[in-house]
């Protein structure tokens, strides 16, 4: 027989009122007495009717977050700690990969409607700007994470990006290179144009200037990183390359390897995200950490607080990256 509220409530010696109160987070329940029901429904492996809840007008503690592409390191540790934090508040969560197609994008975001989701978090450069309206215009709590769309009243918990490409370009500048070439993802999306104006910036306060010949704008892939960086290095002659993310980081240490130059003697290289990736490679990765992480769990904060209270103000947090030096880079050599 399946357990109910009143086993629940039996179990944790309170009224069933207050199981109640636990599940649909309203009344003033101490912590202790919150923890102690939520630990005993799941010992009971208590599963409440979400369609029963969503008919009723009551919350069905499940969240949707909609990523770009699961193959990408950074999305794929993004969402593992989003799903640590929904479950530790006690929600659901479904992942839902759209591969930066906007079809996908709109009949996932139609699916999370009929799941009848309490909120949807955004980790995509969603192109669709009136979907995601809809869902706002619908009261439907949103939340985007690594990615900002002005025209949108949304919660937005970001890195920044402008100062992790500033900050990136500025070392390579303090190691004594004045070629740095840049290899970025679609000039579309958000993060990519605040890293290449980082990058900008910290060239002309060198006193150097943008050159659009050291820029390539490649696919999100290895393949595609290093196919941009072979063209570069044909083109250029950069003696460093600062990648937007790690995956195209890797494409430029291949293209490295295939053209004969040795890393970081004959070229330095820098990523941008700090996952498991940057780890792994030989040499270990120079690049630039979000915090993926505190991004992860503070955007569930953002969007569960406007879930609890509809009136709660919209915030966009900003949180600063790292830049972690490794075996890539090394001072210029004449």
């Amino acid at each position: 027989m399946k357990p109910t509220i009143y086993d629940i409530a039996k179990l944790a010696g309170v009224s069933t009122a207050t199981v109640s109160k636990v599940f649909n987070r309203t009344g003033n329940i101490s912590e202790a007495t919150r923890s102690k029901v939520v630990r005993i429904s799941r010992e009971l492996n208590y599963q409440p009717s979400m369609v029963a809840s969503a008919l009723a007008g009551k919350n069905t503690f499940s969240l949707g977050l909609l990523i770009p592409d699961l193959v990408n390191p950074f999305f794929a540790e993004l969402a593992r700690h989003v799903e640590d934090r929904a479950h530790e508040l006690g929600y659901n969560l479904i992942i839902c990969n759209t591969d930066n197609d906007i079809d996908k994008e709109i009949r996932y975001i139609q699916l999370l409607r009929q799941k009848s989701v309490d909120g949807i978090i955004v980790a995509t450069g969603v192109r669709d700007d009136d979907a995601l309206k809809e869902l706002i215009d619908q009261q439907v709590p949103v939340a985007l994470v690594a990615r900002e769309m002005s025209v949108l009243s949304a919660s937005t918990l970001m890195v920044d990006d402008f100062a992790g490409g500033y900050s990136a370009a500025s070392y390579l500048l303090e190691l004594g290179h004045r070629r740095i070439g840049l290899v970025a993802e679609s000039l579309t999306v958000s993060s990519s144009k605040e890293r290449i104006r980082g990058y900008r910036l910290a060239l002309e306060e060198a006193g150097l200037p943008y050159e659009k010949a050291l820029l390539a704008v490649s696919d999100f892939s290895v393949e595609g990183g290093k196919a941009a960086a072979i063209k570069l290095l044909s083109q250029s002659s950069p003696t460093a390359i600062f990648a937007c993310n790690d995956v195209l980081a890797i494409g430029v240490m291949q293209a490295a390897k295939e053209t004969g130059l040795k890393v970081p003697k004959d070229l330095s290289i820098v990523g941008f995200d700090n996952t498991i990736l940057a780890t792994i490679t030989d040499p270990p990765m120079t690049t630039i950490a979000q915090p993926i992480r505190a991004m992860g769990h503070q955007v569930v904060d953002l969007i569960i607080q406007e879930i609890q209270d509809e009136r709660a103000v919209k915030q966009r947090v900003v949180l600063l990256p790292e830049l972690i030096k490794r075996g890539s880079t090394s001072p210029r050599e004449d």
